[in-house]
């Protein structure tokens, strides 16, 4: 058995015993309580990334499957607003318990302490869990393409705009393109092979004719629905993980690509939020070296 396979049958029995302690029907009522009486501003993080001169989504990640503890002792009331004083587009939080060490309580606590977008990254597999995120305070999720059918990511994905959520669909193959629609928010190409773990960013490379391609076959034409506030015409491409050198960043933005995710080049720091700075001053010494 894969990583992949091991993290994604763990998820579905991780679930299935939350709804014993939840139930989908609680949830659901706090949900609407929630949109009705309070509703939170929603941050675009598709808006926050096609607006930025950098894009990066700064991730919170203690620890990974491959690697293990990476920052075992990460603190949320800290680190996520470090991340946005240093720069950061959107941040991105890892809530899978296991095999990444963090937990829904990660983005509850950086919520009420940062104002840009807030990814919840997980093993999404049920309703159940976008739910828990927009509880929680997240403003978009991630959906993997090799966790899910085609029909099950369209169905998350509508589930998820009915509650507020923008969708990452995160993809790390061509034959992974047939699941790009006009309803998806952002396309992420993951760098790192979810069989074995291990980063490659030429991967974002190779595939980033075809999906560009792909992309603009599924263009969605505005309807009265969209609006100048609200753009879906097309969906923004993400390059996620393995990037570790500012230069690469000038690179993808070459190939297309406006929005990065990147966690390990900053969390094995003592200060991820430094690391991210000085990161993005060496984008921009880069680009104006470029300009020369």
């Amino acid at each position: 058995m894969d990583i992949l396979s091991e993290i994604t049958g763990h998820k579905r029995i991780e679930v299935e015993l939350q709804k014993q302690a939840v139930s989908p029907e609680q949830l659901r009522e706090q949900v609407r309580d929630l949109m009705e009486n309070s509703p939170a501003p929603r941050r675009s993080m598709k808006r926050a990334l096609a607006s930025s001169p950098a894009g990066i989504i700064a991730e919170f990640k203690r620890r990974s499957p491959s690697k293990g503890w990476i920052y075992k002792t990460a603190k949320a009331d800290e680190i996520p607003a470090a991340y946005e004083a240093a720069g950061a587009s959107a941040i991105s939080i890892l809530t899978d318990a296991k095999f990444f060490g963090g937990s829904l309580r990660d983005i509850r606590t950086a919520r009420p302490l940062v104002d840009i977008p807030i990814l919840r990254k997980d093993f999404i597999i049920d309703e159940y869990q976008l739910l828990q995120a927009r509880i929680a305070g997240a403003d978009a999720v991630l959906l993997i393409a090799a966790c899910l059918t085609q029909e099950e990511c369209a169905d998350l994905t509508a589930r998820a705009h009915a509650l507020g959520l923008e969708v990452l669909l995160e993809i790390h193959s061509p034959r992974e393109l047939a699941y790009i629609s006009k309803d998806v928010d952002m396309v992420g190409v993951n760098n790192r092979n979810l069989g074995t773990f291990v980063t490659d960013v030429e991967n974002s490379f190779r595939i980033a004719g075809q999906l560009r391609q792909t992309i603009a076959g599924v263009r969605n034409v505005p309807d009265a629905q969209d609006s100048s506030d609200n753009p879906r015409n097309l969906p923004l491409l993400v390059s996620e993980s393995g990037i570790s050198h500012p230069e690469t960043i000038c690179r993808l933005r070459t190939a297309g690509f406006r929005g990065f995710l990147i966690g390990e080049t900053f969390m094995k720091t003592p200060q991820p939020g430094d690391a991210l700075k000085g990161f993005i001053q060496g984008i921009e010494e880069t680009e104006a070296q470029k300009s020369l």
